[in-house]
């Protein structure tokens, strides 16, 4: 219980940050014809974000079934990134079906988050982190469902900046503590500008809602810090031994 209510604790800032994005979406989802409760239903079910909004969008356009499942594919493609991660950081007894249940609520800010803790993260600290943004993020889309028309579309659109705004503020401190994590996240920001902006590249953001472009630039950022750090590791091993020598001779 003591780590169950940690993990509430840790999570309850994206909690606040999800609501005033998931209003949006749910004032969203009214606009194209999506009953309330259908709408909050598809919030608490996902968990999505990004491949939540491209989703409607393609209902709401008349996409075919096979163009919304590969469309939201490669937009939530990251997160099995994340879970691939995250099985280094939780308990290695930790049962199969436990496993399905956290994965359920891998989001950025959750990810980031329990990347973040020094110790390996339980069961019971993980369901805490998770169930404060599950019901952020369902409570926000009701919200928004059934206050749809009541706000102007000025603040509508101011709304959607909190979930931005939150993520810098997990980040920010964690990359004033290691060189290694400042740098994966200016080569992952530099790189992402790159694909939005340069010509003949560009094309990458274009395809799957932007979903490859940030694979792709995440992978490469996460996978240049990783070398580094494996890099200084191998000096500084090197280093022991060449001390080693000189005192045994």
């Amino acid at each position: 219980m003591k780590e169950f209510i940690r993990g509430i604790k840790t999570g309850f800032p994206i909690c606040l940050g999800y609501i005033p994005v998931a209003f949006t979406f749910g004032i969203l989802a009214v606009k194209m014809g999506f009953d309330p409760m259908v709408a909050t239903f598809v919030a608490f079910t996902n968990m999505a974000s990004a491949g939540q909004f491209a989703g409607i969008r393609l209902i709401d356009g008349g996409a075919p079934y096979i163009e919304l499942v590969m469309t939201t594919l490669v937009i939530n493609l990251r997160y099995m990134l994340m879970s691939f991660s995250l099985t280094q950081k939780i308990a290695p007894k930790m049962p199969l079906y436990k496993r399905c249940i956290i994965a359920f609520c891998i989001t950025d800010e959750v990810f980031a988050l329990a990347s973040m803790q020094k110790q390996d993260v339980s069961f019971s600290f993980f369901t805490g982190l998770m169930a404060t943004p599950i019901f952020g993020w369902t409570f926000g889309t009701f919200l928004g469902a059934f206050a749809s028309g009541l706000l102007s579309p000025m603040l509508q659109g101011c709304m959607g900046i909190a979930l931005y705004c939150m993520f810098i503020a997990i980040i920010i401190p964690e990359a004033k503590k290691s060189r290694k994590v400042a740098l994966a996240i200016v080569a992952a920001s530099l790189l992402s500008c790159i694909f939005k902006y340069v010509p003949g590249i560009n094309v990458l953001s274009q395809v799957g809602g932007g979903g490859w472009a940030i694979i792709t630039s995440a992978v490469i950022a996460a996978a240049g810090a990783a070398s580094i750090k494996e890099i200084n590791r191998r000096k500084k091993r090197q280093q022991i031994l060449m001390a080693e020598e000189r005192s045994e001779a």
